[in-house]
């Protein structure tokens, strides 16, 4: 159900974007580049963490990237990445395939800086075998994503 919700999110929004569904997991960075065939750092990771007064939060960031605590703390106080079955609950995403798109409930997104080192970036579509294809512009405005820098350099 979690990929028809994104596909669902693009219909809604008369937006033409093609899911890319491979045979191949994409659950990670590293198999998400061999499948899709480009750099781990075009791969935009979304992470769920719960923050202060018990708020969830999505950090969309480059594959190679590390979020940097002190950055995290400073943008956000102290968080706590969200379990395998509190983000499925939340997202309707499986780990491997949470996306920005297509969520139950709508949840803050925070597009990381790092995703700017690329012209398109690929998020996962809702399945651990699934991607877009995406500038990190339109990200941004489809999610109504704010721009945050909370990782470090990408490896």
């Amino acid at each position: 159900m979690s990929l028809q919700s994104v596909r669902e999110f693009f219909h809604a929004r008369d937006i033409q974007i093609p899911i890319i569904e491979t045979d191949a997991s994409t659950a990670t960075v590293a198999l998400a580049a061999e499948a899709h065939g480009v750099e781990p750092g075009r791969i935009a990771k979304t992470l769920a963490f719960r923050v202060a007064e018990d708020k969830v939060i999505l950090v969309v960031a480059s594959g190679t990237a590390r979020v940097d605590n002190r950055k995290f703390k400073e943008a956000f106080g102290k968080g706590k990445m969200l379990s395998a079955d509190e983000v499925v609950a939340l997202t309707s995403h499986p780990v491997g395939g949470v996306c920005p798109f297509g969520l139950p409930q709508p949840l803050p997104v925070y597009l990381d800086h790092t995703l700017n080192h690329f012209d398109e970036v690929l998020p996962a579509a809702g399945s651990i075998n699934s991607a877009i294809r995406i500038t990190p512009a339109l990200m941004a405005t489809l999610t109504a994503g704010q721009w945050v820098d909370v990782c470090g350099s990408a490896a």
